[in-house]
């Protein structure tokens, strides 16, 4: 399967993510002090602060060499420390993390919206401003398997991801950095889904958003640093 799908250089300066505000930044990954030295910190954190692994997440599923440190690396580590069966994607099923990003904001806008008017849809709530998120900008910089130019219909389904977390899992286990991909909310779109933090570097947080549900899709979002509404068409 690895094989049989090219390896293309992509190189974003300034990719997108857009997250809930409501993730902190955790503060072991934030500092700068060198990953290795991490275990020795948690262990000496431990005796003061038990629930500290709550935060931190499960830092084994990121290999001692793959993991980042300092200013930001929050945003870069947390998707791979914070991972559930509960919670799938599109190329994970959730027993390992993915980082998925945009090649432009409006790209990962109607990512991000997508999945939010579903888990609404859910659970049934009412119309109004929910949610808060915010945009983190990174660069990208790394070779990836791609499948931009097609060929990998059912790894793109809308709605049925199997095929593609048969994938993700197939690549990751074979030591791919992980997928381009062409976006499936926003024509014209391109993402992808990194496997490892070291994949992305230099995130800073960028624009700051609400999101309205009018009960049955989100209608609008706001800019909440400068207070404008704009509406999704």
């Amino acid at each position: 399967m690895r094989s049989a799908i090219p390896v293309s250089d992509v190189a974003w300066p300034a990719a997108s993510r857009i997250i809930r505000s409501s993730f902190p930044p955790i503060d072991l990954f934030e500092d700068i002090a060198d990953p290795a030295d991490w275990p020795l910190i948690i262990s000496a954190e431990m005796k003061t602060n038990p629930r500290l692994m709550e935060t931190i997440g499960n830092l084994d599923l990121v290999p001692p060499d793959r993991r980042v440190a300092g200013p930001g690396a929050s945003y870069l580590m947390a998707p791979f420390t914070h991972v559930s069966p509960d919670r799938p994607s599109r190329f994970s099923d959730g027993t390992f993390g993915v980082l998925y990003a945009a090649d432009k904001f409006e790209v990962a806008l109607f990512e991000t919206i997508h999945h939010h008017a579903r888990f609404m849809a859910r659970t049934n709530e009412p119309a109004g401003w929910t949610s808060q998120f915010r945009e983190i900008v990174l660069s990208v910089d790394v070779r990836l398997h791609d499948i931009r130019g097609g060929g990998h219909g059912a790894a793109l389904d809308p709605n049925d991801y199997a095929a593609g977390q048969a994938l993700g899992a197939q690549l990751r286990k074979a030591g791919s950095n992980g997928i381009a991909y062409p976006s499936v909310r926003r024509e014209g779109g391109q993402c992808v889904g990194l496997f490892h933090p070291d994949c992305a570097a230099n995130p800073i947080q960028g624009r700051h958003l609400d999101y309205h549900w009018d009960g049955s899709r989100v209608d609008l979002y706001r800019d909440a640093g400068t207070g404008k509404v704009y509406r999704i068409v």
